[in-house]
């Protein structure tokens, strides 16, 4: 079984090295692979809006949702991808002082602009296809009732749930490392991610692609006026879903994402593995 597997104080090493490539990437090959991470994790939040859509029971809804949309990371770690969320744990490799701390920023702010690009395109071929008319336009009300939510939640309530979901994605990338088969990666990485929707933790990238589909589906009257039936919201809760609405969500999320990866796992995992490991070698 060990061969199939890397253990946890391997784990901490195997962190360091992927953080020494991905910020070593060139520029281009960031963005597209930036681009391309961000339109496997709205696939992932477009296909579980639209498999809970009907559900009224919020604990079964998310369960259903947590189920669906772990696919965006899994299609990431197997086919590639930058990830701003996975990317926070090259933090690791700055800690390590392999990768130089301008290093880390450059590469977050390229990778975060770059996961929008991708997230607002599939938003905006989502919208295009019609698929929010599915269950005589209820998706469409059902996806700006969910971007509603997003940029009604309060900065400080967003931050802390930031924290959450990305401790919960980085280790869910940390345990992808720990198997060495494609079946191991994908059920490593799986479980955490459908734990952090079940929670309704806040996933910056992936609100890129809620708060937008919602301002999209937002301009039709029709979904409008079934949002407002089906959900009770109000003209004003429907306004704010805007360009400073999003801005609203995104920036305290973002913040907590970063917290919650850089620091929370990236900075204590290293602590953990790395500090007593260095220790044990110099003792060798």
């Amino acid at each position: 079984m060990e061969k199939n597997l890397n253990t946890p104080d391997s784990l901490a090493e195997l962190m360091v090295q992927s953080g020494v490539k991905k910020a070593n990437t060139p520029f281009l090959k960031v963005i597209l692979l930036g681009i391309m991470a961000g339109a496997f994790i709205a696939l992932g939040a477009e296909s579980s809006n639209l498999a809970v859509h009907g559900i009224s029971n919020v604990g079964i809804a998310r369960t259903i949702a947590g189920l669906m949309f772990p696919t965006g990371l899994i299609l990431i770690i197997l086919v590639g991808g930058e990830l701003f969320t996975g990317n926070c744990l090259i933090a690791g490799a700055v800690i390590d002082h392999k990768v130089p701390c301008y290093r880390l920023i450059t590469n977050l702010i390229l990778v975060y602009f770059s996961n929008m690009i991708g997230s607002i395109c599939i938003a905006a071929l989502v919208y295009g296809s019609g698929q929010f008319d599915y269950s005589q336009g209820g998706l469409g009300a059902y996806t700006i009732k969910v971007a509603v939510g997003k940029v009604g939640i309060d900065a400080n309530q967003a931050i802390l749930s930031g924290v959450l979901c990305n401790i919960l994605v980085c280790f869910a990338i940390i345990a992808a490392f720990s198997a060495k088969d494609v079946i191991g990666k994908i059920f490593a990485a799986f479980f955490p991610i459908w734990v952090f929707v079940i929670s309704g933790f806040e996933h910056c990238v992936a609100n890129m692609y809620y708060i937008p589909a919602g301002m999209m589906a937002a301009q039709n009257p029709k979904y409008v006026e079934a949002a407002q039936s089906l959900y009770g919201l109000t003209e004003e809760q429907i306004s704010n879903l805007s360009i400073s609405g999003m801005i609203h969500n995104l920036l305290p999320v973002t913040i907590g994402n970063i917290i919650g990866g850089a620091i929370c796992v990236a900075g204590f995992y290293y602590c953990i593995y790395m500090i007593r490991w260095g220790k044990k070698k110099e003792e060798k």
